[in-house]
Parts: structure tokens; C-alpha cells; sequence
């Protein structure tokens, strides 16, 4: 493929909810461009950007794939990217990359969770939107409702361009309302040009109306026509219409079966007609790496090169992949590039185009332009790749908070470090995974964004030789006291020679929120100032392993307020162990408790399932803290809930709404837990030691 400048360029995410049909809508554009000759599917799991054996087991998308094809002497990156929310970190380095988006609606279901979200991530990035009804030809699919459900949902800046031929199997066509012409297709590859069927004439009217009146609110030329009431020509409409789509104040409505290839010649047409070049966006800002200072970049060739890694991968055969928007300047392979955010340089061999898994070497990529390079061994995605004489930093994607949390341990002993290994593979190559030891539980933890994004990866882990087992882990609770208490403790011990004598008395208080504090009201020398570091050391020792379940004390304060010592007998060893007794047994007499991890949840959820996610909620000892309207139809419901009870919740909501609703959580605080909670918290800690015991 040959290098194409920046105004000749288009970028394009295709983004749902998941099922709408991305993946065929990439095949069937990719097969009406000639860039392949056969159409595959989903089900058959032969198609382009659906490669990765856990996408053709699942037959759903886990990652973003790019499709790169050439329409009418213009090139188009188009992106496909994941519908599932557990997988919606691709979305995101996606949207960052685009000056537009394809949002696929199914033509049954409308619009979904899914559809309103990555509309939102769309707006954020500041994205051209084309909207793509699709599945026209399913039982039960209503253009008219579909439509009117987008224009309720977004605004009635999203408007028709095209009204069906034929309605479910029926559906072989639109009618282009601009142009008043109608596409029909017989064979799925060229359309049958021809008059608007007389059927259709009052339904295009309609719909040309309402766009008429969306250009003119948004088009003051055409807005002065309007309410003159002056004719409009066809290429006024298009003149606005362009203007408004790269303004982002119009929003088409398109139409078509991708599995049929229907309707998806215009939406290419449309792209390259309607969604800004790279040419046509304001210059990217960043700042300078060391001085923070603004930086722009213009979208030029002739500009210092910048470019933003938006994903990472492992390629089975040339190793690491980094993917790559160039904003400004080129790049030519066998160079020399500097990253500003790890601070290093790296040698670029080739540069690959990608479409899919297949990888077609090129001379150099253009600013406006989106490519591949291997090898790069320190290159994470979020970095920022440039010139080291005229240095910046791009703002990386921000990714949201893990929402599911499993403990894992490779099934054969002696398999950790190449566990460790293989889990720090895969966290650099997506941002939404985590990994790490729990210091409190002593496991470790892979994080993720639901229970199919940790499944792929456990897969994952398998294929690179690692068996492992997964289990619900255990909640990192704390343990507190409630009363302050005196605690005195003699260590005195003689066994011939020299002894061991350490003697403290120690004044034991609640301090919320304070961690652990340390202090000594030591007068007279009582305590040698040369043990009192002893006495505390002995003190955090016994902090690691509370007395009711063996999770850590908190928010404690601790004052040495007395004690004694014998001139041979005393030692370090013998204080820090009157220390740790004297710490044991005063919390025992302090009313001992358990505070539990506490998490903002915020859960958007369409209307009618409401009810039935507060009352899961509720029995998940939930507080909501209020209701938002998001979009009509939509609400955002904010609740707090312990972390104990949100181990399932990612499976629980789908099975409560269909998979209709999407949730984050982050930390927010700790709580006292009910008695009746710390009763079945000390419980389990009582079993799990005997079982441990057993072993």
C-alpha cells in the first residue's frame, strides 16, 4: 500500500454494543474495497480483524484489530474494536487515534448500554459519528423505531440520510434522500441504481424535511433558505451537511446487512466525503517532557515527528508489536526515534502496515497515518514517540478502574517466576489488566474489567505453557480497636548465663485514620533510650497479624509509658518481645474489631431494570447515594458497597439485565463491618487456618 498524505486519509472506529456487527461490517468494507475476495464470518472464524484464537472460540471481538483499505483514491484505517464492556480499553485507545466513528445499532434491538457509552467515549474525544443501523434484513428490524430511538437517546442532530428498501428479508436497498435516488442490491456487490419507489415517497420526504431542518440550525447560509422558505438544492444539503458532520453538530443515520453486503458502499462514500481528514483537526497538543511547557504539533509532513502508541501486542512470530498514530511529521524505517514517556531512544527496523494479523512492510508512514512496529522492547502503550531534538509528551489514555479481582497460583510448584513473567507480558500489553501481591493477603491478584476479560487472560497464560488455578480472593480486611487500654508484659527468662529481661507497660488507643502512630512518655531512664527502638520494632511486628481473623491493625496509637530493665539481662530481642506481648494481649482487652474495604459503584442501567439492581444492591448491604438521568431511558445509580460482596457483581448485573448495564468501582474508604459480618469474617479465618494446618 502505498503512503498517502494527511488530507487523503480517514480514520474510523467501528464501536457498539457487542453483537451489533463490527466484525462483518469491517469484512464486507474491506471486500467492496477489493482488499479481500472473499467475505468471511464469525461463526466460520475466518474473518480479518477477528484473529486471535480466543475471538474465534468466543466468536466475539476481545481487542482492537485494524483494516486498512483504499475507496476512491482515499485510504481508510478502519478500527474494529470490541462491543463488550470487559474489553472496552481498546475502545478507548481506539477513539484517542480517529477523527470519526461508525456507531453500529442493531436494527431489532436499538439503541443499547453499550451504544450509549461509546457514544460518550466518542464525544469525549472530540469524534465524528456516522450512525450504521445494522441486521436490516433480521426478523422484526423497524428502521422507523431504530431511528427515533437514536434521535431520543442523542438529539435530533441525528438525522436519516437514507430510508430501507424492503423491510426484514425483504430488505434489498435504500433510498439515498439527498439525491432522491434508490440502491438496490440482487448479488451483494454492485447496487442497482433507479427511481424512488412510489411507496417510499412520502417516507423520503419526511426524513428530508427533518434533515433540511437539523442543517439549518447548524448551517446559517442554508438557515437564511429555510426560513425563506427558497429552494434548496442537493448540493446545498451536501455542502452542509459536510460541514456539520465535521463540526460534529450532525450525526447520519445510515442503513444496510453487512452479512449481505447491503448498504455499505455509501457509508464508504459517506466516510470519505463526510469525516475529517487528519489534515483537518487543530494541531495536536502536548507539553515538553522535562519542563512541562505547552507543546503543539501540527498535522504536517513537513513538522518534527510525534507520534502516540495506542496498543501493544505479542505476535507469535516477530515478537512485540506496537501500534501507532503518527500526529505529526514521518517516519521511515531504519531510523532512529526517541519515547519522551520511558525517556530512551529505539531503532525502528520496518514499519508495518497491519490489516488484521497480515503484515505488509513499508517504506515510511505519513503523519495522519496509523502503523505497526516490531521489536521495540522498552515501547509500552500510552507512550509517546518523537523526535529527541524537538521533544513532547501526549496525555495518555485514561483507562477505567479494575472491576473484577481473582487469586491466581500456578498449578505446578516451581512455576511462579515464570507466572510472574507471563503476567507482566500481558499488563503491558493492556492497560486494563493488573497484576500484583497483596500485602495484606499475601496473593496474587490479576484485576480486569469483568470475568470474560480474566478468563482470556488465564487462556492466554495456558498458551504460554503456565497452568494456573484462579480462586475468589480474599478481602483485604483490617483490624481495629475501639477502646483505649493499658497492657503490661515482663519477658524475663534465665537459662543459665546471661538472661533475657525486657519489661514495658504500654497505653493502647483508637486512632482513626492515623495508621499506626508510636510515641514514649519514658522518664527517669526507666526504659534505656537505646531499647525504645526495640519496643516499637517488637510493636509492628504484632500490628502484621491481628488477634481476631489475623488480617493487620490499623489506625492504633501506642505510647511506651513505662517499664524497667536489668543492666546484664536486658537486650533489643528481649524489649521487642515484651513489645509484641504486651501489644497482643492489650488489643484482646480493646474491644477488637474488623473494618471492611468500602467501593464507589456507579452503575448505568437502563430504566426498567432499575428496581431489580437496587434490590440486588440492597441485599449486597449497598447504599445508594443517588440517580442520575444519563439519556432518556438511561440511569447512572451511585451506591456504595463492601468489596466483600462485589466479587460476582460483574456476572450478577449481566444476569440481572440481559448484559444491558455497565458498572465501575473504586476505592473509596474503610468501615467497621456489622458484628454478624466480623462473626463470619473470624470464622473463615478459623477454618482456613485449620485447613492450612491439615496440609
Amino acid at each position: 500500500m502505498k503512503p498517502y498524505e494527511p488530507g487523503m486519509i480517514r480514520n474510523v472506529a467501528l464501536i457498539s454494543h457487542g453483537g451489533a456487527g463490527k466484525t462483518s461490517l469491517a469484512e464486507a468494507m474491506l471486500f467492496d474495497s477489493g482488499a479481500i475476495t472473499r467475505m468471511g464470518s464469525t461463526e466460520e472464524g475466518n474473518t480479518v480483524t477477528d484473529y486471535e484464537e480466543d475471538e474465534i472460540r468466543r466468536q466475539i471481538s476481545v481487542g482492537a484489530a485494524l483494516a486498512p483499505l483504499e475507496w476512491k483514491e482515499h485510504k481508510l484505517n478502519i478500527i474494529d474494536t470490541p462491543g463488550y464492556a470487559d474489553f472496552q480499553a481498546d475502545v478507548r485507545s481506539a477513539l484517542r487515534v480517529v477523527e470519526g466513528a461508525v456507531v453500529l445499532v442493531d436494527a431489532v434491538a436499538g439503541v443499547e448500554v453499550g451504544t450509549e457509552l461509546y457514544w460518550r467515549l466518542a464525544d469525549q474525544n472530540g469524534v465524528s459519528r456516522i450512525f450504521f443501523i445494522n441486521k436490516m434484513r433480521r426478523e422484526n428490524a423497524n428502521f422507523a423505531n431504530v431511528v427515533e430511538g437514536i434521535r431520543s437517546r442523542f438529539g435530533k442532530s441525528a438525522v436519516a440520510l437514507q430510508v430501507p428498501v424492503g423491510s426484514e428479508l425483504g430488505f434489498r436497498g435504500v433510498v439515498d434522500i439527498v439525491r432522491k435516488q434508490a440502491y438496490t442490491w440482487a448479488d451483494g456487490k454492485e447496487p442497482q441504481v433507479g427511481p424512488v419507489p412510489a411507496e417510499l415517497t412520502e417516507a423520503v420526504e419526511t426524513y428530508r424535511t427533518a434533515l433540511v431542518e437539523a442543517l439549518a440550525d447548524v448551517d446559517e447560509e442554508l438557515g437564511d433558505k429555510f426560513l425563506m422558505e427558497e429552494e434548496i438544492t442537493d448540493d446545498e444539503v451536501v455542502r452542509a451537511l459536510r460541514n456539520g458532520m465535521r463540526q460534529h453538530q450532525i450525526f447520519p443515520i445510515l442503513c444496510g446487512a453487512a452479512t449481505d453486503n447491503i448498504g455499505v458502499q455509501p457509508l464508504l462514500d459517506l466516510i470519505v466525503e463526510g469525516v475529517p481528514s487528519p489534515a483537518d483537526r487543530p494541531a495536536v497538543e502536548g507539553k515538553h517532557p522535562d519542563s512541562g511547557a505547552p507543546e503543539k504539533r501540527e498535522p504536517k509532513m513537513d513538522a518534527p515527528f510525534s507520534a502516540y502508541v495506542f496498543k501493544s501486542t505479542a505476535d507469535p512470530y516477530v515478537g512485540k508489536l506496537n501500534f501507532f498514530r503518527v500526529w505529526s511529521g514521518m517516519l521511515r524505517a531504519d531510523s532512529t526515534i526517541y519515547d519522551a514517556t520511558q525517556k530512551h531512544e529505539e531503532r525502528v527496523g520496518q514499519i508495518l502496515v497491519m490489516r488484521g494479523k497480515h503484515q505488509e512492510p513499508v517504506p515510511q508512514v505519513n503523519a495522519g497515518d496509523i502503523a505497526a512496529v516490531a521489536k521495540l522492547q522498552n515501547v509500552r502503550t500510552g507512550d509517546t514517540l518523537c523526535d529527541k531534538a524537538k521533544p513532547l509528551l501526549f496525555e495518555p489514555v485514561q483507562y477505567p478502574e479494575p472491576v473484577m479481582f481473582y487469586a491466581i497460583e500456578p498449578k505446578t510448584k516451581g512455576d511462579e517466576d515464570k507466572m510472574g513473567a507471563g503476567l507482566a507480558r500481558l499488563a503491558d500489553a493492556d492497560p486494563a489488566f493488573r497484576s500484583y501481591r497483596d500485602p495484606i493477603t499475601k496473593e496474587t491478584i490479576i484485576a480486569g474489567m469483568g470475568d470474560q476479560h480474566l478468563a482470556v487472560v488465564v487462556d492466554r497464560l495456558q498458551r504460554m505453557g503456565v497452568a494456573v488455578e484462579t480462586r475468589e480472593p480474599r478481602v483485604a480486611y483490617q483490624e481495629i480497636i475501639k477502646k483505649q487500654v493499658e497492657s503490661e508484659y515482663k519477658h524475663k527468662k534465665q537459662t543459665g548465663g546471661r538472661g533475657q529481661y525486657g519489661h514495658v507497660v504500654l497505653r493502647i488507643s483508637p486512632a482513626p485514620g492515623e495508621g499506626f502512630k508510636f510515641g514514649d512518655e519514658i522518664v527517669g531512664g526507666v526504659v534505656p533510650k537505646q531499647y525504645i527502638p526495640a519496643v516499637q520494632k517488637g510493636v509492628e511486628e504484632a500490628l502484621q497479624e491481628g488477634v481476631l481473623a489475623g488480617y493487620p491493625v490499623t489506625d492504633v496509637e501506642v505510647v511506651l509509658t513505662f517499664g524497667s530493665y536489668h543492666t546484664v539481662d536486658s537486650s533489643e530481642l528481649a524489649f521487642k518481645i515484651a513489645a509484641s506481648q504486651a501489644f497482643k494481649e492489650g488489643v484482646q482487652k480493646a474491644n477488637p474489631s474488623i473494618q471492611e474495604p468500602i467501593y464507589d459503584v456507579e452503575i448505568t442501567v437502563p430504566e426498567e431494570n432499575m428496581g431489580d439492581v437496587i434490590s440486588d444492591l440492597n441485599g449486597k448491604r449497598g447504599r445508594v447515594q443517588g440517580m442520575d438521568q444519563l439519556a432518556p431511558g438511561t440511569q447512572v445509580i451511585r451506591a456504595q458497597v463492601p468489596l466483600g460482596e462485589l466479587h460476582r457483581y460483574s456476572i450478577d448485573l449481566r444476569s440481572i439485565t440481559r448484559g444491558r448495564a455497565t458498572y465501575t468501582m473504586k476505592f473509596s474508604h474503610y468501615e467497621e463491618a456489622p458484628a454478624n459480618v466480623v462473626q463470619q469474617i473470624v470464622e473463615e479465618a478459623k477454618r482456613a487456618k485449620e485447613e492450612e494446618a491439615k496440609k
